[in-house]
């Protein structure tokens, strides 16, 4: 997935070999945090509407549990590798340890395109993935959520087949559920809400006033949608959303230089985050070519979609206005344009601190169904906002008293956490 000179999963080992190196990690707990504490492959036979039989490929990937069960979401995408997977859950790992939620990393995905099967079809999927790996997952042991073309009614097809062969209620065992079903009010905002709250933060330390700033997004999906409606409530001008179409196999930027009406955009998007092109035409879009998106002259660049979008060649165009980047979307960024970053002084909030409201969010909901006792939507944002802003304020202010960049400053504070954890534990 991203771009294929990229591999995810040596990007994921780069970035985490710089900050060991940094703060002289030893070599035993090096060696155990840079790679998966184990896998799972396996093959999913499903029985499709036209009575045919197709087999999919599904991984689930447990990184590290060492600061509690492994936690992370499952992907349907065609183009889903192993080495993404394993990727994720190392992201996983920090994304836990930055915020300070008592949870691992792991992540899981199957080679599919779910907009090409029927209800149906993805429902025998959803069941086939967890007859798979019921053994291996549980409330206190692996806790799967939505990711990347996945939502709450593939969580609660899975969720009941786990019941069904364990013979008992266990809400707690995925997250991202519909509400009424063991779901979170406000699970369905909660990255791209996460997203804001940093950037709010992040503009208030740089005295920049929110409402005088613009932004370009990557993605029209749900960490997009309302990372958009967020920001644009707060007062901030959205110009320019790229998204992936369909049908023509490739993604448009939408821009309107004058600000896109992001409830309006929401109303002709689908259900993965395509955005009919006619009907923004009609709504005064210009439609430029999908990698539009990152040349804006904006204030703000929002990659809110798949990893390795910003790389050399994509730094070049990016507008000297650019002054913060928030990683929406899990390593958008490569190593050697962290590099490029770093020295345009581009201010840049890292993917596991940036879109950690979602497992953040995820370990609330679980929290609930455990306590089987739900809070208000608006108790739900509020302890989202305090954790989010919190684990931001740690992070820069590290990367101040250190003169750190905050990727690494964010990785230095997530890697002392889960190698203290694994010491106490005796592991190493």
């Amino acid at each position: 997935m991203g771009e294929s000179s990229y591999n995810p999963y040596v990007v994921a080992q780069t970035q985490f070999d710089t900050v060991a190196d940094l703060i002289g990690l030893d070599e035993p707990t090096r060696e155990l945090l840079r790679q998966p504490s184990r896998e799972f492959h396996f093959t999913i036979p499903v029985k499709m509407d036209d009575g045919s039989c197709k087999v999919f490929k599904g991984y689930r990937v447990q990184h590290n549990d060492a600061r509690g069960p492994a936690k992370g979401g499952i992907r349907f995408h065609p183009d889903e590798t192993i080495d993404t997977v394993r990727a994720l859950s190392m992201w996983m790992t920090w994304k836990c340890a930055v915020v300070d939620i008592p949870l691992g990393g792991g992540k899981g995905g199957v080679v599919c395109d779910p907009r090409n099967l029927s209800e149906s079809e993805q429902e025998r999927l959803c069941r086939g993935y967890i007859r798979q790996l019921a053994k291996n997952i549980g409330p206190n042991k692996d806790v799967p959520a939505p990711d990347v073309m996945t939502n709450a009614q593939h969580m609660l097809w899975m969720m009941d087949e786990y019941e069904t062969l364990t013979g008992a209620h266990y809400p707690g065992v995925i997250t991202g559920k519909p509400v009424g079903m063991g779901g979170s009010l406000g699970r369905r905002e909660a990255t791209g809400y996460g997203v804001i709250y940093t950037l709010r933060e992040a503009l208030k330390v740089l005295n920049i006033d929110i409402t005088k700033t613009t932004a370009s997004i990557q993605g029209f999906g749900n960490v997009a949608e309302h990372a958009a409606r967020l920001y644009s409530k707060m007062g901030g001008k959205v110009i320019a959303i790229s998204s992936w179409d369909n049908v023509d196999k490739k993604a448009y930027t939408f821009r309107k230089l004058d600000g896109l009406d992001i409830e309006k955009m929401a109303e002709i998007k689908d259900a993965f985050g395509t955005i009919d092109k006619e009907k923004a035409k009609d709504l005064g879009c210009e439609v430029l070519d999908g990698g539009e998106w990152i040349s804006q002259d904006v204030d703000i660049l929002l990659p809110c979609a798949l990893e390795n979008q910003i790389i050399p060649e994509t730094v070049a165009k990016i507008s000297s206005q650019v002054k913060v980047i928030c990683e929406g979307a899990n390593g958008p960024t490569t190593p050697d344009a962290d590099a490029l970053i770093k020295e345009r002084n581009i201010y840049l909030i890292p993917d596991f601190l940036c879109n950690a409201g979602g497992v953040t969010c995820s370990y609330f909901e679980q929290v609930q169904c455990n306590m089987n006792y739900f809070w208000p939507k608006e108790e739900v944002l509020e302890k989202l906002d305090q954790k989010m802003t919190s684990a931001f304020h740690a992070v820069h202010n590290l990367a101040q008293e250190k003169g750190l960049y905050m990727r690494d400053a964010a990785y230095v504070i997530a890697i002392n956490r889960v190698a203290e954890a694994v010491k106490l534990r005796g592991w190493v």
